[in-house]
């Protein structure tokens, strides 16, 4: 009796169902980072392009997510442990709705990563590294958190008190320092294009 309760329930649609109503592949793109990379700004314009173009498309972004689904977590280590791991469930449920799933959390532990990619079925998800140099981000802050962090009045912040660990392996690399908008925008749909059947 106990193990009928750990089976998933399946009903009379799968994914596979909703991926060809929806004409288009789900998959989840993970962009990591450091605050103020541009995680974000390029996930909500790669959404939108993809929007244009009939897709299905969702952004799930740190901030949003904090104030509802992980309202309850902190900022300790085991709490962003599992901010990303309720994240990484969440856009398998997506996904099974049929959903390109564009997730933009900072992510700075290999582990983590590591971790979101064997959650995920081969082929359905992407790593994408923003990558930017500290400075350069700490410039565009607005928010002043960097400038906070440097004063000691936030503890633990990536970049500054805690490490960053860039993935070894993405598979896509954006120098959002170097490169525009637009190009980042470009690339990201470059690389989707072959594996959610959407063309430009």
């Amino acid at each position: 009796m106990t193990a009928q309760y750990n089976c998933k329930h399946r009903g009379e649609i799968c994914r596979d169902d909703r991926e060809r109503r929806n004409k288009n592949r789900a998959v989840t793109l993970w962009f990591t980072g450091l605050s103020g990379a541009g995680k974000s700004t390029i996930a909500h314009k790669v959404e939108k392009r993809l929007f244009d173009l009939d897709a299905h498309v969702y952004t799930f972004d740190g901030d949003n997510v904090r104030h509802g689904l992980c309202a309850d977590l902190s900022f300790s280590s085991e709490d962003r442990k599992e901010n990303i791991r309720r994240i990484g469930e969440m856009t398998k449920l997506f996904m099974d709705a049929g959903t390109i799933c564009l997730c933009a959390f900072i992510t700075p532990k290999h582990e983590v990563q590591k971790q979101l990619r064997e959650a995920h079925a081969p082929g359905d998800f992407f790593l994408v590294h923003v990558d930017c140099p500290v400075e350069v981000c700490e410039a565009r802050d607005v928010k002043g958190y960097y400038k906070l962090a440097r004063e000691g009045k936030i503890k633990n912040y990536t970049g500054i008190s805690a490490p960053y660990e860039a993935p070894e392996n993405p598979d896509l690399l954006l120098d959002s320092d170097k490169l525009e908008l637009d190009e980042c925008v470009n690339k990201v749909l470059a690389f989707l294009a072959d594996k959610i059947n959407i063309d430009e």
